[in-house]
């Protein structure tokens, strides 16, 4: 289940609900349903990724990250399959509940059956990443998709079901969690790039080589603070408000070591530092909610 990868996804939930009212009584239920649906997602997709790189022959012995279940020989096919089948419909039946406490009160139809559109899209999107005859992270959409969904709909979209409304603001805070999200998945492929390539795995850093993935990786940090400072001044924050982007200075040595790094391997340990300043962020954003 790859449990070091769940408060990465815990932190647009944390972020969409962070820039929301808190005094709804609601509140307390749309954020635990939309975090637990959130959390399942992820384990949805880190088995399916698990499935799907192991199918392809992406997980040997070349592989520089932690031994995977299915390459360890730790579980079978049959039984991944039967996992990812379980996890699917403890996240649709999640999502359900999430959007009968969210819509039913004001009756808002439209809205439960778009967001249902989306938690559907979100289930394939995660299952085909790696997994299927066609998986789309091997054709250099993996990041799109993780910006899209960690970010701006997973900010946005939790955002609007405790509020019923669309504050572009809310834009902002949703490009950080974007961005710092994207920038792990970068690193992932950073590390991985020469098996990737050797295994016809083509994520954007096969594409653009290297070098160029590392100034990608560059641009998605600087996007992503500043977002946030502008976050900041438009919405009027005080100066302790900017205690928000304390994540960031670990980030400068962060971007440092990784424009410096040659050897793909030293970027392992790397992944948890940008995972952990996202997560950082949403609480702190959270906690100017709530004090």
């Amino acid at each position: 289940m790859r449990l070091r990868t769940l408060p990465l996804a815990a932190a647009s939930i944390i972020a969409g609900s962070a820039v929301s009212p808190t005094g709804s009584s609601r509140w307390p239920s749309i954020f635990s349903l939309a975090l637990l649906t959130t959390l399942l997602l992820q384990v949805l997709s880190n088995l399916a990724n698990d499935y799907g790189d192991f199918s392809h022959g992406l997980d040997s012995e070349n592989r520089i990250g932690p031994q995977r279940a299915m390459q360890g020989g730790k579980i079978g096919k049959n039984e991944m399959k039967r996992g990812l089948l379980i996890v699917s419909l403890l996240t649709l039946i999640s999502g359900i509940l999430l959007l009968y406490v969210a819509f039913s009160t004001e009756q808002m139809f439209g809205s439960a059956l778009l967001f249902l559109l989306i938690g559907f899209l979100a289930i394939g999107a995660s299952i085909k990443y790696t997994a299927g005859h066609k998986p789309y992270g091997y054709r250099g959409w993996g990041d799109m998709s993780v910006f899209l969904f960690f970010g701006i709909i997973g900010v946005c979209g939790t955002a609007f079901l405790h509020t019923k409304s669309f504050d572009p603001n809310t834009l902002l805070p949703a490009l950080t969690i974007g961005c710092l999200s994207t920038a792990v998945l970068n690193l992932n492929n950073l590390r991985d790039h020469e098996n990737d390539r050797a295994g016809g795995k083509i994520t954007l850093v096969v594409k653009m080589g290297y070098e160029k993935g590392k100034r990608y990786h560059l641009l998605l940090l600087c996007v992503a603070l500043l977002s946030a400072i502008t976050w900041l001044i438009v919405t009027g924050r005080d100066t302790v408000s900017y205690i928000i982007l304390l994540p960031f200075v670990l980030l400068v040595f962060h971007a440092i070591k990784v424009m410096r790094c040659k050897s793909p391997a030293q970027l392992d340990s790397e992944l948890k530092k940008v995972a952990l300043s996202t997560f950082t962020f949403a609480l702190l954003l959270l906690l100017l909610y709530l004090v």
